[in-house]
């Protein structure tokens, strides 16, 4: 009994359907590479190439424009008022500690409370 190798008994081990014979993809001489067709820069062509990079950099430079403005318009102010506020009522604190030294202690939080609100009611 002799036993036949698979690729001979069965022709799909053989041929693939993934596989591609090698004579479809190689070319027999240079000349046929050659005469495919090739694309080369011409002037036009740099000159779209160099027109969309000077509209993607005006571009960039747009949009940092923007953030600084954004930036200074907006965020400075903003974290200046904030950490001003901060800095004046802890130098405040401060200060009033050291000119009159005063614990203070709140036996009733609660009426403490109620009084302010009755205080700025009595503004209004």
């Amino acid at each position: 009994m002799s036993a036949q190798s698979p690729e001979s008994s069965n022709p799909s081990f053989s041929m693939s359907a993934y596989m591609v014979p090698s004579q479809q993809n190689s070319y027999e001489s240079d000349d046929e590479v050659a005469s495919l067709p090739s694309e080369s820069t011409t002037d036009s062509d740099l000159d779209t190439l160099s027109e969309y990079s000077s509209d993607a950099e005006e571009e960039w430079r747009e949009s940092i424009q923007q953030l600084e403005l954004l930036l200074s318009m907006v965020l400075v102010p903003f974290i200046g008022k904030l950490m001003g506020r901060r800095c004046a009522y802890w130098s405040w604190s401060r200060f009033m500690q050291w000119k009159h030294p005063v614990e203070i202690v709140m036996q009733n939080p609660a009426a403490f409370k109620a009084a302010g609100v009755v205080e700025a009611a009595a503004t209004l």
